[in-house]
């Protein structure tokens, strides 16, 4: 649909208000302010110029977003690693290149149609105004490009909260979208973010009345905060998750897809292969195969302690400096020198080890023996928590997969192949990196960050 001369000049002085006001935040940052209740401000005002447009405009906002993500794919994933010290940067450009590729835009806006002798009715997918969203130190300015993309095709516009500790590369994605959007006659401020965001901040924007949806991306606690608010939230937490091999797979194969999955980014992604359940019969297969051709390190009952010294701290917390780090720089700490073809750290335990129960975003991988399918089965899914998010299988045996599958009951489900093919990285589907396993939306899309409204004619309309 064209833009008319009217609707033109509504955005060009919307745009100029927008450039006002843009005096407020600090210089050469586009969207990025000092205070969160004038960034909301911003936002909203923002988000009334995004009602008034036309979806393909936001198509063509969403596209030169899309332009500049590739163009600058190298530069976000030198910041995030610099920046983070998580992380691989060649992974790095990879995932920005698929969220640039394969996000969803306004296509994932739809109308739902009934028509008959009553009448006409319509479900349109309504914006929900300004949205506010916490995203992770994991992967920052993946996940705010992929939220923004799916939020603008919304109509909406964003208030980000991101992690402390990767909050220039984060704001670089802010700053990024704004640009985009300007350079194609769109407002600034349709994403916006905080200089120095804090606890407090982001406490001020749950509670602000102008936000009317949160998305929260990160751990089980920012997720139960959120859907403490009081308001409708989106949660993607936690996960665990499992990679089940039973007797029938194709073991070398298997062997390579774990491992390309679980040190994908150095295991950042939540959907990366956490630990691995096997059939006692083809364990000693699967592990020749991880040592052989996967470039793995089996490390002794010795290094074992080692490493749970260094990766936990005070019992079973994290060791922050450890999360997103290779296989060698982990060896390394505990004093064991490795090549760099090694990228993936072993070992064989019960599925209560800390190492293998705890989620650790690290190349760490846990192999757990079982007697047969249904032993595997049943540690597979203790370990996953209940957290509802991510397994995986390896399996030639449709009963098998059937019955793991159900069992697990987790958002995404990923059979004989590594686990990045859930993102539509070597698999079918979109993109995202907010997987809602807690609340239920799964892998949002465009379309999870809208409302549905019902428009109903009565008795007219209907030609049939």
């Amino acid at each position: 649909m064209a833009i008319n001369e009217s609707e033109l000049r509504l955005i060009v002085s919307q745009v100029v208000e927008q450039l006002a006001r843009q005096g407020e935040a600090p210089a050469g940052k586009l969207g990025i302010f000092n205070d969160m209740n004038t960034a909301i401000a911003a936002a909203k005002d923002a988000q009334k110029v995004m009602q008034t447009m036309p979806m393909d405009f936001r198509e063509k906002i969403i596209s030169k977003i899309r332009e500049k993500i590739l163009e600058n794919a190298e530069l976000f994933a030198k910041m995030g690693v610099e920046e983070t010290g998580m992380g691989n940067v060649g992974h790095k450009i990879l995932k920005h290149r698929l969220v640039a590729e394969k996000t969803p835009g306004t296509e994932d806006i739809t109308t739902t149609a009934w028509s008959g002798d009553r009448g006409l009715t319509l479900i349109e997918m309504g914006p929900f105004g300004v949205i506010g969203a916490i995203t992770p130190c994991t992967n920052p300015s993946e996940t705010i490009l992929c939220n923004s993309i799916g939020m603008i095709a919304g109509g909406n516009t964003v208030v980000f909260c991101p992690h402390p500790a990767a909050i220039n590369v984060s704001n670089f994605a802010v700053d990024l979208v704004n640009r985009a959007s300007m350079e194609v006659g769109g407002p600034v401020n349709i994403a916006v973010s905080l200089e120095h965001p804090t606890m407090e901040t982001s406490a001020v924007m749950m509670k602000h009345p102008d936000i009317h949806l949160i998305a929260a991306t990160g751990g089980p606690g920012v997720v139960t905060t959120v859907l403490s608010s009081g308001k409708r939230g989106i949660g993607a937490g936690a996960g665990n998750p499992p990679a089940l091999v039973d007797d029938t797979a194709d073991i070398r194969k298997a062997a390579m897809d774990i491992v390309n999955g679980c040190t994908f980014d150095n295991n950042l992604p939540c959907i990366a292969e956490k630990e691995v359940v096997v059939v006692e019969s083809v364990a000693d297969e699967l592990i020749h195969w991880m040592l052989e051709e996967c470039g793995c390190y089996m490390v002794s009952k010795e290094e074992q302690e080692k490493l749970m010294g260094v990766v936990f701290t005070k019992g079973t917390a994290l060791n922050r400096k450890c999360v997103g780090r290779s296989a060698k720089a982990l060896l390394g700490m505990i004093g064991v020198t490795v090549s760099d073809d090694i990228r993936c750290i072993i070992f064989e335990g019960e599925k209560e080890h800390p190492l293998i129960a705890e989620e650790l975003m690290m190349p760490i991988l846990g192999i757990v023996r079982a007697k047969d399918i249904d032993d595997a089965i049943e540690k597979a899914v203790w370990l996953e928590h209940g957290n509802r998010h991510s397994a995986h299988m390896h399996s030639k045996n449709i009963d098998n997969l059937t019955r793991y599958g159900k069992a697990i009951d987790t958002a995404i489900f990923v059979k004989n192949a590594p686990s990045y093919a859930a993102l539509g990285f070597g698999g079918e589907g979109y993109c995202t990196f907010t997987i809602a396993s807690r609340t239920g939306e799964g892998l949002t899309s465009a379309s999870s960050f809208t409302k549905r409204r019902r428009c109903v004619m009565s008795d007219s309309l209907c030609i049939r």
